[in-house]
């Protein structure tokens, strides 16, 4: 089966945020899950504000007082989850979210300050020939790098590697939860996987659906290398076998219907 090879991308500049590299205006939102990220979260949100006018924020069952701190935050879009159901549930919601009203493109990133919002215009202005953009921080070099936990990186090349050779794709990291999407890729998407896994689950369903994807070198900023996942996933090991039981889930997952003929991207790549 030929699947989608992934595109090179270094974008700059934007004309709008709604006007995607001279092309109609789009309807886009953004969309943060939160779980319990008082520290961050006003902080990221008056960053974000300055790119894109429409933000959802999922609060995914916050108890350090977050969901306080976004009932002072005006003109934003909000769904709450009563408890904490992961990072997979939390974009569920914003797709659907998303769908039911009519976004052309939907933009998610983290709120713990990895993500710089200023990308978002890169993000957009990437998606105008392609279903999903993903952002890397191991695409290219940035003065503003981090290194990467140990555990983290080898993880992250391990599954890497898998999915490209599996799948046919060229990503430089598989796990970057700051993404574009059009209304469009969404639709074709049954995302089930409510934890961290729920990238590697999108992988999968994009290969299968022959999505056409871009990638787009983004910062790698890791502002708490001691900060952990929690539970078992606090196990590099344990880790490593859960995301390997997503990938091989994913291959079993029931689809909406898509074309039978395979998309090739044809972004054009910058260096």
């Amino acid at each position: 089966m030929l699947l989608p090879r992934v595109s090179a991308y270094y974008g700059v500049g934007f004309l709008g945020t709604a006007t995607v590299a001279g092309h109609l205006t789009m309807r886009t939102l953004t969309a943060i899950p939160v779980y319990n990220e008082a520290k961050h979260v006003r902080q990221v949100l008056a960053e974000v504000r300055r790119y894109s006018p429409d933000i959802l924020v999922i609060n995914d069952g916050s108890t350090d007082g977050t969901a306080e701190l976004l009932d002072a935050e005006p003109n934003l879009h909000r769904i709450d989850h009563p408890q904490n159901r992961g990072y997979g549930a939390a974009l569920v919601s914003a797709f659907a979210f998303a769908l039911e009203h009519d976004y052309d493109v939907l933009v998610t990133m983290d709120c713990d300050g990895q993500h710089e919002p200023s990308r978002i215009p890169v993000l957009l202005e990437a998606i105008h020939d392609c279903d999903i953009v993903s952002g890397s921080r191991y695409f290219r070099d940035f003065r503003q790098d981090t290194p990467a936990p140990t555990d983290r990186r080898f993880i992250n090349a391990s599954i890497t590697r898998e999915i490209n050779d599996r799948y046919g794709f060229e990503l430089t990291d598989s796990f970057c939860g700051f993404k574009a999407y059009r209304r469009e890729a969404m639709a074709k998407l049954h995302i089930t996987e409510r934890g961290w896994g729920m990238p590697l689950q999108l992988w999968v369903q994009a290969a299968r659906q022959h999505l056409r994807v871009k990638e787009i070198g983004v910062p790698r900023l890791y502002l708490d290398p001691n900060r952990a996942f929690g539970g078992v996933m606090n196990d590099p090991e344990q880790r490593l076998a859960y995301y390997r039981d997503v990938l091989a889930s994913a291959e079993r997952d029931e689809l909406p219907a898509a074309s039978s003929e395979p998309t090739a991207c044809v972004c054009p790549e910058f260096s």
